[in-house]
């Protein structure tokens, strides 16, 4: 037998297999800071939503009274033969009876019989909810017609608009049409009466969906509908300062410097996002002039700045820039991206012409830096031979005084 010794077998010790289990989420700790700042948002958010409530509530009731009081007096004038002096009494009576009560002057009297006699179809006099302005659809200029006058003023929309904004409608624009179409941009703009006057001197009804566009071609309805609407032709840009000649650049430092007027004379949803902004392509950067975001339409909006006329070519430039922007910054919920040519003057056949073979969605307008002056106005005023003449005959008059 040989000395060699067996070699000992190893003893493989096993280790206890660890179970893996789910990596646990942190749980999200609220601090009692955190709570206490929802707790008042949610009381901050509810005060308000109760106070928009209770204005439209109150603002209905108001004009729902000073409906019925001039629906009172247009049939006791009808019935009894009462003439207009019974307003005056009316107006001294009831200052007398309730000294408490404002708003009732003999003015004010004649304004609710205007009021109801206006929109004597409305009902004003039955119960009625009023709806958010926000939840009230606007109408074209162009599809408003008087003969719709009962669905034209509907209840909701009389009853959402302040008094003061009814007192001025009725004064300032007599064409019923043309004051149903301010009166629902109104309301779905939230305008104030400073600014729904601002709209009214500058003809907004005129100017909105005139741009020159391939819309119709290029967008499904109602996006291209809704989509001309939103463009205005001429926009007015009298806030600036500029006289001839002008480089584009120098309108375009003076839009943004004034940029709360130019997003006013844009309308209501565009967005600022960036002046000359980069949209790189392969090793090459270019440069929007405007770019802006339009929050109703859910798209990107293109502006291109030119001086002078139209000319065919700048289509080509905004085509390519809307492509670009599609590729780059569209998101999957977006609508496709709008380009908007500005120029001083555009021949609205040549631009309609043009369009017909661009692919993607774009609008020409033209703008003004002055505001023309309505033709009754200009005939007022004095021409620069007569104020010449007016100043020379005041030197004559110093001159012999002397």
């Amino acid at each position: 037998m040989s000395g060699k010794k067996p070699t000992p077998k190893k003893t493989v010790v096993k280790k206890p297999a660890v179970k893996k289990t789910a990596a646990k989420a942190t749980p999200v700790v609220v601090t009692p800071g955190k709570q206490y700042a929802v707790l008042l948002g949610d009381i901050k958010q509810r005060i308000r939503h109760a106070q928009s409530r209770a204005w439209l509530t109150v603002n209905a009731e108001m004009i729902r009274l000073y409906w019925s009081i001039g629906q009172l007096i247009d049939t006791r004038q009808q019935q009894e033969g009462w003439g207009a002096a019974v307003i005056p009494r009316l107006a001294r009576d009831l200052h007398n009876e309730l000294p408490e009560e404002k708003g009732f002057s003999e003015r004010s009297i004649k304004r609710m019989l205007a009021f109801y006699r206006l929109y004597p179809d409305a009902a004003l006099g039955r119960e009625f909810v009023p709806q958010p302005v926000a939840q009230i659809e606007a109408a074209a200029p162009g599809k408003a017609k008087v003969s719709q006058a009962v669905a034209l003023f509907a209840p909701d929309l009389l009853l959402a608009l302040p008094w003061g904004h009814h007192a001025m409608l009725m004064e300032k624009v007599k064409d019923a049409a043309v004051r149903g179409w301010y009166m629902q941009q109104a309301s779905v703009n939230g305008w104030s009466r400073h600014f729904l006057l601002d709209h009214i001197r500058a003809n907004t009804h005129l100017r909105a969906g005139k741009a020159a566009s391939n819309f119709k071609l290029r967008l499904p309805e109602p996006d291209s509908a809704l989509v001309q609407e939103t463009l205005k032709d001429p926009y007015l840009f009298d806030f600036l300062t500029l006289e001839e000649p002008f480089r584009e650049r120098e309108l375009e430092t003076g839009l943004i410097a004034h940029l709360e007027k130019f997003l006013l004379e844009l309308g209501q949803g565009f967005a600022f996002v960036g002046r000359q902004y980069r949209v790189p392509v392969d090793d090459e950067d270019f440069y929007i002039d405007l770019l802006f975001y339009h929050l109703k339409l859910r798209c990107y909006v293109v502006i291109e700045l030119k001086r002078g006329a139209f000319k065919p070519e700048y289509a080509g430039k905004v085509n390519f820039y809307c492509s670009v922007v599609d590729d780059c910054l569209r998101h999957g919920s977006d609508n496709p991206t709008i380009g908007l040519i500005l120029c001083q003057t555009r021949n609205k056949v040549l631009a309609e012409y043009t369009l017909q073979g661009i692919d993607k969605p774009i609008g020409v307008s033209s703008y003004e830096l002055t505001r023309v002056l309505p033709t009754e106005l200009q005939s007022s005023l004095p021409t620069v031979e007569q104020l010449e003449s007016e100043l020379g005959e005041l030197k004559d008059d110093k001159g012999s005084d002397t």
